[in-house]
């Protein structure tokens, strides 16, 4: 019997792909649609695939193999995003090179993928790490070091819309009259530019770290300690398209959630930049400011503040300035030094995203100096704390605790004064405040101010108009824009990133280094271990760093998310070495239609990429503002479902809902300890939503699925599924687990059913019972029965109505119900054979070629035309109609499809139930839907 082997011919169709380069897409196809479709490439990590990977590769890869039938030209790369942390940590491990580990990497990556099928164009394989490739990320760098952003400049882009704002080349940059230093103005307003921030240091990583990778202190990877201090780093202007970035995301297709979740991460808020003295002559500041007005920078006897509720400026009782704020040094009295000074070392080990824990208790020390509150002209004590940030705002905030809960709780603990500014009603203005309330109301207790000013009794919106006009009269404050989004620090302390293309001459002067002399490839490194201190392991290759006498090259590597930025625009034009990409081609193929990933990518890649494709766009290098039209996240796949159940000490089960959670484990409810026992799935069975065991179904059980990791030994190496069933039934049952946007359970024993599926569908072709293979004697060439005709019909349209939209699970169904409904018949037409296999194809492509192949096909069917059907064979030829009497169903009828009003009734008058419930009742009204319902209206009940 010729079995389904799906090693044999799994490899025999992989091999015809590679060799004939079956999915080679070519540059323009004229006539044809094109697509763009897209995976998010991945980090070829030293543990190769596991499972969860081919969830989102399987489902572009049906999309394309689809349309490619539909006639469309598809363009279907694949790539490796390859620099980063991990290969450098694994490299001083174990003491080989990245390079070496990070190629073996991508060998296997590539291996494992080519095993599972997928039409990717091999011919444009990208890999971040390649000098051909950061030759280009290189060249966009250069980019945004020669734009500045004007915000003011209006413009028509190429498809006709009217925008405001734009990149344009640092020389048009205006230089202010009486600007000493031309070349410094330029270079501080460049959209790559160098600044001393403050950073997460990890001296044993020997780098800065996101926030992202920080948790209580200590690096996300390794858990080592992490110290917070500053640096002179490279810094990406992203937040001079902050404004685009939140807008413009409504032009594209993607989640909801998706787009709320960058729009947060931006986080625009509108409200005022206000000025606190801190120098020896208030009079004489005030009268500066009200004839010169409002200055860009405060200057050294002003702390600057922004904040959305100017109207609460009155209830403003004490300052906050973040701890590293470089005033706090200047204005700390002696007798507060050490305490500031021990409270700056504390803080230091914090990430941001533990400073603004709103659960953690408020901490802060007095630097004992004060600042003047510019609308009541009082003094107001001046304080630093760990919750208001250096990155965020100005570093300093006006604190108003009787209506800002931070604030509130702050104020209490130290004693500090709280005022009631806002309230519902004018009668409230005496009323104690038993918390903040943030609340917009009416301004109360806002008047007796400099100059006479008062808000009291306006609305908050009125009385923030107010209040900001008269400090922008009196130059103390200004209506503006803030943004939680900061400029992205993009300098990484490492050896295996791309190299900076920048020269670093006397007095920190900047210079590009020419396009010609690109790439500036990585110097080869023995060592490149971290010292410990922020030095980059690229300052021991002293040769390379000396560039001239006179420039020095910048030792700094750019962080991996630098050759993800832009992947998209290589794949259009992989080999060109002239330049990134070809225009023309960029025209055609841009933006992706389909990109595909996992959310966890929501921000800071999407909002990344968004903002280097806007600068290529302003610059005129790309056709399209946004680079990804539509975007679908795939669910992520958990491990197997462990279930756990629970004993007390004399080993009797204890019911899950008897059981709590304790600091030592678990305990029954009652206080006593329980032990959890892993349980083996033969030993539950479901009972309701839940599972019970199966041999005390009143014993409930814990049942749940975990992220697949190593450390809970839950990985299924997609390999081993292969070996076993075969890439078909890998890709199969990814997609019939569920919706592919839902997190989902992996169960090897649905990767069973699966195959049996398929092996069912291959004996429904194959003759089973025969010593060679060859097609089975039932399937003839012979006419479609109307029977058969219909159900070949409705699986060709339902089928192509899920994979448009990518509905997967569901087409896998349909096909299941075909192989079930053909396989009893005697006679199957070679016609409708030759259906299912194509609508096969997508999902199963590997034994789909084979049956193809076996039906009298000489081709690939990769390009075969998609089946049609006749839309009159949807219809049915009969159809079921409820019949009411008085609203209620009392009956069913078939009638023909086609049947009038009267025959309809007539049928329904007829029914046996329905003649007893009418007989001796008087018919006020027939009411009769064809194809829809009967409706007897009589008298009396029914």
């Amino acid at each position: 019997m010729p079995a389904y082997h799906v090693q044999r011919i799994e490899k025999k169709w992989q091999a015809y792909w590679e060799r004939n380069k079956t999915f080679r897409t070519p540059d323009v196809s004229p006539g044809k649609p094109k697509l763009y479709v897209l995976d998010m490439f991945p980090y070829p990590s030293g543990a190769g695939l596991h499972v969860g990977h081919p969830e989102g590769y399987t489902a572009t890869d049906i999309v394309c193999r689809y349309k490619r039938m539909r006639g469309f030209n598809v363009l279907h790369p694949m790539g490796w995003d390859a620099f980063g942390l991990p290969a450098e940590q694994y490299a001083i491990k174990t003491g080989t090179h990245p390079r070496i580990t990070t190629q073996n990497n991508i060998d296997n990556f590539r291996r494992q993928i080519k095993s599972l099928g997928f039409s990717y164009d091999w011919d444009r394989e990208i890999d971040t790490t390649d000098p051909h490739y950061y030759k280009w990320t290189q060249w966009i760098f250069l980019q945004l070091f020669d734009t500045w952003y004007d915000p003011d400049f209006a413009w028509t882009d190429p498809d006709g819309r009217s925008r405001t704002g734009k990149g344009r080349p640092i020389a048009e940059l205006p230089i202010p009259e009486g600007t000493t230093d031309p070349a410094a103005y330029r270079d501080s307003k460049r959209l790559a530019y160098r600044a001393e921030v403050p950073v997460n240091w990890c001296p044993e990583l020997g780098t800065v770290l996101a926030n992202e990778e920080v948790i209580d202190g200590k690096s996300e990877r390794g858990n080592h300690p992490v110290v917070r201090m500053p640096l002179k780093q490279w810094m990406l202007r992203i937040t001079a398209y902050a404004d685009r970035l939140a807008e413009e995301i409504e032009f594209v297709d993607w989640p909801r959630a998706i787009k709320e979740m960058q729009r947060n991460w931006i986080g625009r808020s509108e409200g005022a930049e206000v000025d606190f003295f801190v120098g020896p002559d208030v009079s004489q500041w005030r009268e500066a400011r009200r004839a010169g007005g409002w200055p860009e920078s405060p200057g050294s006897d002003a702390i600057r503040v922004f904040t959305t509720r100017p109207d609460t400026l009155f209830g403003a009782t004490y300052m906050v300035l973040a701890p590293e704020h470089p005033l706090v040094d200047r204005l700390t009295t002696p007798e507060q030094r050490e305490a500031v000074e021990a409270y700056r070392r504390a803080t230091s080990g914090k990430s941001d995203l533990d400073r603004t824990d709103l659960a953690k208790t408020k901490s802060g020390v007095a630097i004992g100096a004060s600042a003047v509150n510019p609308v009541t002209g009082q003094s107001v004590p001046i304080w630093i704390a760990d919750y208001v940030l250096m990155g965020y705002g100005t570093g300093a905030i006006m604190a108003v605790p009787g209506h800002d809960i931070r604030d509130f709780e702050f104020a209490q603990k130290f004693a500090l004064p709280i005022l009631r500014v806002v309230a519902r009603s004018a009668d409230l203005a005496g009323a104690a405040l038993e918390t903040a309330e943030s609340e917009y109301g009416i301004a109360v207790n806002s008047h007796g101010g400099v100059d006479g000013v008062s808000i009291d009794g306006l609305p908050t919106d009125q009385a923030k108009i107010r209040i900001t006009a008269w400090l922008e009269q009196q130059g103390l404050g200004h209506k503006t824009v803030n943004y939680k989004l900061r400029d992205w620090l993009f300098s990484r302390q490492r050896y295996w990133g791309e190299p900076f293309p920048i020269l670093l001459g006397e007095g920190e002067t900047l210079k590009a280094v020419p396009e010609a002399e690109l790439p500036v490839l990585l110097p080869e490194l023995a060592d490149f271990r971290p010292s410990g201190k922020p030095e980059p392991p690229l300052g021991k290759a002293t040769d390379w760093i000396q560039y001239s006498s006179t420039y020095q090259r910048e030792t700094n590597t750019m962080p991996q998310w630098a050759g993800s930025c832009w992947y998209f625009l290589r794949y259009l034009d992989p080999t060109n070495d002239e330049r990134p990409w070809n225009p023309e081609l960029e025209k055609y193929w841009m933006p992706v239609d389909l990109y595909v990933g996992g959310a966890e990518h929501a921000v800071l890649h999407l909002l990344y990429s968004r903002f280097w494709h806007k600068l290529l766009f302003d610059r005129g290098h790309v056709s399209t503002p946004e680079p990804f039209q539509r975007l679908v996240n795939q669910g992520m796949i958990l491990g197997e479902t462990e279930y756990t159940g629970y004993q007390d000490e004399s080993d009797r089960w204890v019911s899950v809902p008897k059981v709590k959670e304790t600091e030592h484990g678990h305990a029954h409810l009652d206080g006593h300890p329980v032990k959890a026992v892993k349980l083996e799935p033969e030993q539950v069975v479901k009972k309701g939503e839940g599972f019970v065991l199966a041999d005390d179904p009143e014993i409930r059980i814990d049942a749940r699925a975990h992220k697949m990791s190593k450390a809970r030994g839950n990985v299924i190496n997609p390999d081993i599924v292969v070996d076993e069933y075969g890439a078909d039934s890998l890709r199969l049952y990814e997609m019939f687990m569920g919706p592919l946007e839902a997190v989902k359970p992996w169960n090897m024993k649905g990767v069973e059913g699966v195959f049996r599926f398929l092996s069912r569908a291959w004996r429904m072709i194959v003759d089973a019972d025969s010593e060679e293979l060859r097609v089975d004697s039932k399937v003839q060439d012979v006419a479609l029965t109307p029977e058969q005709a219909k159900l070949v019909a409705r699986t060709v349209a339902a089928v192509s109505d899920d994979l448009d939209a990518m509905r997967f699970n569901t087409a896998i169904s349909r096909l299941m119900e075909f192989t079930n409904a053909f396989t009893g018949q005697d006679v199957r037409p070679k016609s409708a054979m030759e259906t299912f296999t194509l609508l096969l194809a997508p999902m199963a492509p590997h034994i789909a070629e084979e049956l193809w192949e076996l039906l009298g096909h000489g081709e690939t069917l990769s390009y075969h035309p998609w089946p049609n059907f006749d839309p009159a064979l949807l219809k049915d030829d009969e159809v079921e109609i409820p019949v009411q009497v008085n609203g209620k169903v009392r009956g069913r009828v078939v009638v023909p499809a086609d049947a009038g009003r009267d025959a309809i009734e007539a049928a329904a008058r007829a029914d046996e139930k329905v003649a007893a419930l009418l007989e001796g009742k008087a018919i006020k009204k027939v009411i009769v839907v064809p194809g829809k319902l009967v409706n007897f209206v009589v008298a009396g009940p029914s």
